[in-house]
């Protein structure tokens, strides 16, 4: 069963969060800051890090930066009471794979671990996937166009891999919302739309053809205009 890194200041939830997984079979480390958290990952190899954004000394949000910029790709759930759509893009475009904001409920917590982990399992199995001039490797996590090499965020890798899994595929954006983040943001948010723009950027910015293309009212297909 897999391994759970848990962190989080408020003693009550780490307490509750540890006691619902373990229930559920998993092996649970806890930290109640940044710093111990980071010194956890040092001396455990977890499967998926939960992580509170508000913590003292090292908030979740640098310690999710220090992750990323160690080359560490681990599946990372924010846990977290800030709810503004700014907030949400700005950590799950620090590096997070999903966002949970407190209070929630433990059904929902589970199911979306079981999601990330079984996404990073189906990531690790894929090849490289080809469509026109683009290239990814979900192993390597190398992405370019022709020849160009191109960066991207963890979550713009997991959306760009889901689009190039279903080249001339139409995907609606309620699925590409629950594939990709675990869950549908509803109403007036504009996440996908802003990711959809970073990749657009990343793919265009050697001047060639959009290849991401807006189906109006349904969602998004990679395909040539």
């Amino acid at each position: 069963m897999a391994t759970i890194l848990v962190a989080d200041d408020d003693q009550k939830l780490l307490k509750m969060v540890r006691r619902t997984l373990i229930y559920e079979g998993f092996e649970v480390v806890t930290a109640t800051t940044g710093h111990e958290a980071i010194d956890r990952l040092q001396t455990e190899t977890p499967d998926l890090i939960i992580l509170d954004w508000m913590m003292p000394q090292l908030d979740g949000l640098e310690m999710l930066k220090q992750v990323r910029a160690a080359g560490d790709d681990i599946p990372i759930l924010m846990l977290t009471a800030r709810d503004a759509v700014e907030d949400r893009v700005q950590g799950l475009d620090r590096g997070a794979d999903d966002y949970l904001v407190k209070p929630f409920a433990p059904s929902e917590l589970l199911a979306r671990l079981r999601a990330l982990l079984r996404r990073s399992k189906i990531t690790d199995l894929d090849g490289p996937l080809v469509y026109d001039d683009l290239f990814l490797d979900p192993v390597s996590r190398e992405t370019r166009r022709g020849g160009r090499m191109f960066e991207l965020t963890p979550k713009e890798f997991e959306l760009f891999h889901l689009l190039m899994r279903h080249p001339r595929q139409v995907l609606v954006r309620d699925r590409i919302l629950e594939e990709v983040w675990g869950y549908d943001f509803g109403g007036e948010d504009n996440v996908l739309e802003v990711y959809i723009g970073y990749l657009r950027k990343k793919t265009e910015a050697g001047g060639e053809a959009r290849l991401i293309q807006t189906v109006r009212g349904v969602g998004y297909v990679l395909r040539k205009a």
